[in-house]
Protein backbone atom coordinates (compact mmCIF):
# COMPACT_ATOMS: atom_id res chain seq x y z
CA UNK A 1 0.00 0.00 0.00
CA UNK A 2 1.43 3.48 -1.22
CA UNK A 3 1.95 5.86 1.44
CA UNK A 4 -1.14 8.18 -0.44
CA UNK A 5 -3.68 5.20 0.17
CA UNK A 6 -2.28 4.51 3.81
CA UNK A 7 -2.88 8.17 4.60
CA UNK A 8 -6.44 7.91 2.85
CA UNK A 9 -7.55 4.82 4.82
CA UNK A 10 -6.61 6.40 7.88
CA UNK A 11 -8.45 9.56 7.39
CA UNK A 12 -11.81 7.87 6.10
CA UNK A 13 -11.47 5.81 9.53
CA UNK A 14 -10.96 9.04 11.28
CA UNK A 15 -13.75 10.30 9.52
CA UNK A 16 -16.48 7.75 9.62
CA UNK A 17 -16.81 8.48 13.59
CA UNK A 18 -17.23 12.38 13.15
CA UNK A 19 -19.83 11.94 10.43
CA UNK A 20 -22.14 10.46 13.11
CA UNK A 21 -21.69 13.54 15.18
CA UNK A 22 -22.12 15.83 12.41
CA UNK A 23 -24.87 14.27 10.86
CA UNK A 24 -26.38 14.15 14.61
CA UNK A 25 -26.16 17.69 15.52
CA UNK A 26 -26.91 18.93 11.73
CA UNK A 27 -30.51 17.24 11.96
CA UNK A 28 -31.48 19.31 15.15
CA UNK A 29 -33.21 21.20 12.62
CA UNK A 30 -35.00 18.50 10.69
CA UNK A 31 -33.47 17.61 7.09
CA UNK A 32 -33.71 14.74 4.43
CA UNK A 33 -30.63 12.37 3.08
CA UNK A 34 -30.05 14.42 0.06
CA UNK A 35 -29.95 17.76 1.42
CA UNK A 36 -27.80 16.10 4.19
CA UNK A 37 -25.56 14.80 2.07
CA UNK A 38 -24.78 18.30 0.39
CA UNK A 39 -24.71 20.20 3.91
CA UNK A 40 -21.69 17.90 5.17
CA UNK A 41 -19.90 18.11 2.07
CA UNK A 42 -20.44 21.82 2.43
CA UNK A 43 -18.95 21.85 5.89
CA UNK A 44 -16.45 19.43 5.85
CA UNK A 45 -17.21 16.37 6.20
CA UNK A 46 -17.56 14.80 2.07
CA UNK A 47 -20.01 11.32 2.77
CA UNK A 48 -20.80 8.74 0.04
CA UNK A 49 -24.99 8.49 -0.28
CA UNK A 50 -23.60 4.28 0.17
CA UNK A 51 -22.80 5.33 3.71
CA UNK A 52 -24.93 8.09 4.51
CA UNK A 53 -28.03 6.25 4.08
CA UNK A 54 -27.43 3.19 5.90
CA UNK A 55 -26.19 5.54 8.42
CA UNK A 56 -29.30 7.17 8.97
CA UNK A 57 -31.39 4.02 8.82
CA UNK A 58 -29.11 2.67 12.26
CA UNK A 59 -29.27 6.02 14.22
CA UNK A 60 -32.63 5.89 13.44
CA UNK A 61 -33.28 2.34 14.44
CA UNK A 62 -31.35 3.06 17.60
CA UNK A 63 -33.36 5.63 18.67
CA UNK A 64 -31.22 8.75 17.77
CA UNK A 65 -32.91 9.98 15.00
CA UNK A 66 -36.76 10.39 14.13
CA UNK A 67 -38.47 10.34 10.64
CA UNK A 68 -41.28 11.25 9.05
CA UNK A 69 -42.56 11.78 5.23
CA UNK A 70 -43.44 14.80 3.69
CA UNK A 71 -46.25 14.50 1.10
CA UNK A 72 -46.46 18.19 0.53
CA UNK A 73 -44.40 18.28 -2.67
CA UNK A 74 -44.55 16.53 -5.71
CA UNK A 75 -41.89 13.97 -4.59
CA UNK A 76 -42.04 12.53 -1.07
CA UNK A 77 -39.60 13.16 1.42
CA UNK A 78 -38.49 11.47 4.69
CA UNK A 79 -37.33 14.10 7.01
CA UNK A 80 -35.23 13.38 9.70
CA UNK A 81 -34.99 15.01 13.19
CA UNK A 82 -32.37 14.39 16.22
CA UNK A 83 -34.33 12.91 18.86
CA UNK A 84 -33.66 13.74 22.45
CA UNK A 85 -31.58 10.27 22.72
CA UNK A 86 -29.55 11.45 20.04
CA UNK A 87 -28.87 14.90 21.41
CA UNK A 88 -28.26 13.55 24.38
CA UNK A 89 -25.41 11.14 22.45
CA UNK A 90 -24.49 14.57 20.80
CA UNK A 91 -23.20 16.03 23.87
CA UNK A 92 -21.64 13.20 24.85
CA UNK A 93 -19.69 13.16 21.17
CA UNK A 94 -18.56 16.53 21.40
CA UNK A 95 -17.55 16.33 24.83
CA UNK A 96 -15.12 13.54 24.35
CA UNK A 97 -14.04 14.90 20.94
CA UNK A 98 -13.45 17.48 22.20
CA UNK A 99 -11.46 15.90 25.56
CA UNK A 100 -9.56 13.93 22.01
CA UNK A 101 -8.76 16.76 20.17
CA UNK A 102 -7.30 18.48 23.07
CA UNK A 103 -5.13 15.66 24.38
CA UNK A 104 -3.80 15.24 20.87
CA UNK A 105 -3.06 19.20 20.86
CA UNK A 106 -0.54 18.58 23.13
CA UNK A 107 0.98 15.35 22.23
CA UNK A 108 4.61 16.25 20.63
CA UNK A 109 5.03 16.63 17.08
CA UNK A 110 7.74 16.50 14.57
CA UNK A 111 8.82 19.35 12.59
Amino acid sequence: MSESEALETHLQELRRGTTVLACLRLLETPGYGYGLLEELGQRGFPTDANTLYPLLRRLEKQGHLTSEWNTDEARPRKFYRTSPAGARLATALTDDFRAIAAAIAILPQED
